[in-house]
């Protein structure tokens, strides 16, 4: 991995495609992530509060620095829509060297961007 701080996938989903554009802005402008993606819809299976539901959802993905998982989890929390938003971050153990070395260097206050 390049450098000690690694590079983590973090993914999330939300209720509709310009909330999960928002979510995924919000990440690139705080720099908590230097690259996110959208897709959906995606359709949804979970158990909430005893009941079976089923939504349409839009993932939103976003690649960041391992030292900056907690505050962009954070920071989702305090703009996700939802209760208990659903955020899972994924160690990447390999990759082009020279996009993880972007990944990290987009996550500090004096990215390239």
């Amino acid at each position: 991995m390049p450098g000690p701080e690694g590079t983590v996938r973090v993914e999330t989903t939300v209720d509709g495609r310009e909330r999960a554009e928002r979510v995924a802005r919000s990440l690139i402008e705080h720099r908590l992530a230097a690259c996110t993606q959208v897709s959906g819809p995606i359709t949804s299976f979970y158990r909430w509060e005893g009941e079976a539901h089923v939504d349409e959802e839009w993932l939103v993905v976003a690649t960041t620095s391992a030292d900056r998982v907690d505050a962009l989890v954070a920071h989702v929390a305090r703009i996700h829509p939802y209760d208990v938003p659903e955020v899972v971050a994924v160690p990447v153990i390999g990759g082009n060297t020279a996009y993880l070395e972007w990944v990290v260097e987009e996550t500090r206050s004096g990215g390239t961007a």
